[in-house]
């Protein structure tokens, strides 16, 4: 039977964002980015820190939806020979310093609200509340643009309808904050309700640079089960045995697979991997998915050692040995 090197005919390879979903996007970058400007030069004019806040929530909205753009952008151009997954990790690195940068700004917040409870400054109430209505509206007509485009099937366009919902929530705390200082003169709501849009911040700079460092070290999707996926490839019938089975993400949409199926010596391979294949396609969506099939004639030695251990132990040599015993 010899090594069959196969993969799946379903390269998914992140096409995402086409047609509406990418005009979708850009409509809401623009909304967004040109709020953004407006709600910065507000908040130093009404000396807002809760509408400097909100506008530090829209920048993480603004920088999701370009995050999306440039990943459409690379993800449509063609592998070369140095970057044979083209150059979707770009998104990745991208999302990573989104992330960091989001972590920082959020610090800074903080920084400054701690600052104004001691001593909370005046603020123009009316102006704010004026300025964080119109970011209300920016951000409802952002995620009806997104609901628009391809909502449901595009990863990216969910992901980014998530953020605008986030920054929504943002400019109704600002609202009330400026109702409550234009009121009461309780001037204390102003760097309390920049608190809250902080930790929404921070909250989503952590998932986004929590995700990416997961991608970056190639771990499993957390979406899929890897001890599920063996379990299923096991079952097939002729399959004796799953090993080298590894799962990860290219970019987000993106999961690729390897493994090794040791098969019964009189069985034919391809029938038996074309069923490898669909069932990871129906089963776990993954679309990307190399496959090699092997009977007892194949010998690995060295090669089956387990990924990170030391080839040249003692510990080493001897589950080598023990693997060549068993096949």
């Amino acid at each position: 039977m010899g090594h069959h090197h196969d993969h799946g005919d379903g390269h998914g390879h992140h096409h995402h964002g086409k047609g509406a979903s990418k005009k979708a996007l850009l409509v809401s970058f623009i909304i967004i980015s040109l709020f953004l400007i407006v709600e910065v030069i507000g908040g130093f004019l009404t000396n807002s820190l809760a509408l400097l806040s909100d506008a530090g929530h829209m920048l993480s909205d603004a920088s999701a939806l370009l995050l999306s753009l440039i990943a459409i952008h690379f993800a449509a151009r063609p592998p070369t020979a140095k970057r044979s997954f083209g150059l979707h990790r770009f998104e990745i690195l991208a999302a990573l310093i989104n992330g960091v940068t989001l972590v920082v700004i959020s610090l800074i917040i903080f920084w400054e609200a701690y600052q104004r409870f001691f001593d909370p400054p005046q603020v123009a109430s009316g102006k704010m509340i004026i300025i964080a209505t119109i970011g209300l509206l920016a951000n409802i007509a952002a995620a009806f643009v997104l609901m628009r485009g391809d909502f449901k099937d595009n990863v990216n366009v969910r992901s980014a309808f998530l953020h605008v919902l986030g920054d929504l929530l943002g400019s109704v705390g600002a609202i009330v904050g400026g109702i409550l200082m234009w009121s009461f003169d309780w001037y204390i709501a102003d760097p309390l309700i920049s608190v809250i849009v902080a930790v929404l911040i921070l909250l989503s700079a952590w998932r986004v640079t929590k995700d990416s460092v997961n991608i970056l070290l190639e771990s499993t999707p957390s979406q899929i089960d890897l001890t599920l996926v063996e379990s299923k490839l096991s079952q097939l019938a002729g399959v004796t045995k799953v090993h080298d089975l590894h799962i990860w993400t290219v970019t987000s949409g993106f999961d690729s697979l390897t493994c090794h199926l040791i098969v019964e010596d009189h069985l034919p391979s391809y029938p038996l991997l074309n069923e490898a294949l669909e069932l990871l396609r129906h089963d776990f969506g993954i679309t990307h998915a190399t496959i090699q099939i092997e009977n007892s004639s194949v010998q690995h030695g060295d090669l089956h050692c387990q990924v990170g251990a030391d080839p040249h132990s003692h510990e080493a040599e001897h589950h080598c040995q023990e693997k060549k015993r068993s096949e």
